[in-house]
């Protein structure tokens, strides 16, 4: 679990709260079910509106994502990948086969099992591009949910906020109470501008940050398997993978060679 992402969520919230019953609010003029309903439901229908079926049963699986601690992965790889190179340069590239076991990653599976199989580099990097391309247009609609989310939430907010104003108006017979009506009315805003900012277009934009990250270690996959595949020394493809790193990735590997 990512505690960073929940403190950051809950401390955004907390900040606007405070603020509020600084001002003099009262925190029980924030708690509006109604508004809530209007906001959050109409959200959630404009989505399942806006996407067909299959991308958005997938919504709770890719949320838990967001909220998930994921440890860079590429270190890792880098020191498999050096293995596996100077496996194939003493016994030749049908010796990855035994490599390709059931708990392998799936992308660099495929493409170890093409290595095996004879296919020629120039398809090799083809076939996992894309692938690749497919598994970030993947994403993309994934993450799209969730920015149109954030789009909708503070049209929703408007809507519940006109939908209160439209009752309270109808009602003029006790203008003395009127006033804290209105300003109840706008609460439904503050929910659409509040779920919008801090909770639909930070998830978008976690995840689209993840998906940077998964597409540069697929991108270091491909190369590392076409390096492979080519026989260069496994020095020189440690040198040319730790270009996928960080600095500070990097300098472990920088150290040892």
């Amino acid at each position: 679990m990512d505690i960073g992402t929940l403190i950051s969520i809950f401390f955004a919230f907390f900040c606007i709260i405070v603020g509020f019953i600084i001002e003099g609010g009262s925190p029980l003029a924030l708690m509006q079910p109604t508004a809530a309903l209007i906001v959050i439901g109409g959200t959630i229908g404009a989505v399942g509106i806006s996407f067909p079926s299959k991308t958005l049963k997938k919504i709770p699986t890719v949320l838990s994502i967001a909220f998930k601690k994921k440890e860079s992965n590429n270190e890792t790889l880098i020191n498999y990948f050096k293995e596996v190179s100077l496996k194939t340069r003493k016994f030749g590239l049908l010796s990855l086969d035994s490599e390709l076991t059931s708990d392998l990653d799936p992308f660099v599976k495929k493409g170890l099992q093409m290595v095996v199989d004879g296919v020629d580099p120039g398809s090799v990097k083809n076939i996992l591009n894309t692938k690749l391309e497919q598994i970030l247009d993947r994403h993309d609609n994934y993450i799209e949910v969730f920015t149109s989310a954030g789009g909708y939430a503070p049209t929703m907010g408007i809507v519940g906020t006109i939908t209160s104003l439209v009752i309270i108006l109808s009602q003029l017979n006790n203008v003395s109470t009127m006033g804290g009506k209105i300003a109840l009315a706008f609460i439904a805003t503050l929910y659409g501008l509040a779920t919008a900012n801090l909770f639909w277009l930070p998830i978008a934009s976690k995840l689209k940050e993840l998906n940077k990250e998964e597409c540069n270690e697929k991108q270091m996959i491909i190369e590392a398997v076409l390096l492979i595949q080519e026989g260069v020394n496994p020095n020189t493809l440690i040198s040319k993978l730790s270009s996928y790193l960080t600095a500070d990735e990097a300098k472990q590997f920088e150290e040892e060679y």
